[in-house]
């Protein structure tokens, strides 16, 4: 018999997981939609984020969403820092040689990672983990609650920053057409470095309010939510913000009604299986606009 109040349920906690693989999907199609690559370092820095948050934790004692006034910035940074003196000297070369460099920026991370905190998985555990809101019948985790509230705090500022900013004007002048943007005078290396540092903080944002959910590990954590952050993009349409958003958020309902109704063990492998459906049926993603061939 079909349970309403459980399904809400499930809903909710699928709504407020997307919203947080929604970041982390916008901060991969940012990043693609200026530098025209798919940065496969992108999971890494949600680990890095994911870590972060466990440094501060154990050594202060930190909250974890308390980090996000450090992470942030320091995520922007060190983002901006790499697309400078490391991307940057291969942004003109051919598309496969970038993906190699961020490829290249993937196994450092994830190495450095494993020889300063090992490969146990870590998490954060928080005096609210088990705590509720209620919301009618529908009870929602607190933890998950501040994930998504914290998540859709950083988009609501990041479209405030490119459609009311002149840097957000810049950038996305340099999204539609680079020459043009350096004709009118925008440096466009800088507004690939601040477009990486903004990518780099949305990746960390993400981490910091998924690691009371999930544990990091230095090795596998990237790379499986590289692979999240790019099903996410494609299942919206590769290239679009609002789209990267709807993606997440059909990733997240998808693994948590698949993990309630179905089998839990297989999470992972629900999103995977409307992926590849998505590109069998409509390539260009649900909101994507299809290209006519001439």
């Amino acid at each position: 018999m079909f349970d309403l109040i459980s399904f809400l349920q499930n809903l909710s906690n699928g709504l407020l997981i997307g919203a947080v693989y929604a970041l982390i999907g916008v901060g991969l199609t940012l990043v693609f939609g200026v530098m025209r690559t798919i940065n496969f370092a992108h999971g890494d820095f949600v680990v890095l984020g994911m870590y972060f948050a466990v440094v501060l934790n154990s050594i202060f004692g930190i909250d974890p969403y308390l980090t996000l006034i450090f992470a942030i910035p320091l995520g922007f940074i060190v983002g901006a820092f790499i697309q400078k003196f490391i991307l940057a000297k291969v942004i003109d070369a051919q598309p496969e040689t970038m993906m190699l460099a961020t490829l290249g920026v993937s196994l450092v991370i994830a190495n450095l990672l494993l020889l300063i905190f090992g490969g146990e998985p870590k998490s954060v555990n928080v005096s609210y983990a088990s705590s509720t809101f209620s919301l009618g019948e529908v009870r929602i985790s607190i933890v998950l609650l501040l994930a998504g509230i914290a998540t859709c705090f950083v988009i609501a500022a990041l479209y405030f920053l490119l459609n009311k900013t002149e840097i957000g004007r810049a950038i996305r002048a340099t999204s539609e057409n680079r020459l043009g943007a350096e004709l009118v005078g925008i440096n466009t290396k800088k507004i690939q470095a601040i477009v990486f540092g903004l990518g780099m903080a949305l990746a960390v944002t993400a981490g910091v309010a998924l690691i009371p959910l999930l544990f990091a590990s230095p090795v596998t954590t990237g790379a499986l939510f590289t692979l999240k952050a790019f099903v996410v993009t494609v299942l919206g349409g590769l290239g679009n913000i609002g789209a990267a958003i709807a993606g997440g958020l059909i990733l997240g309902i998808v693994e948590i009604m698949g993990a309630s109704y179905m089998d839990s063990a297989y999470r992972d492998a629900y999103g995977l299986v409307v992926f590849l459906i998505v590109l069998l049926v409509k390539p260009e993603g649900l909101f994507g606009k299809t290209v006519k061939r001439v």
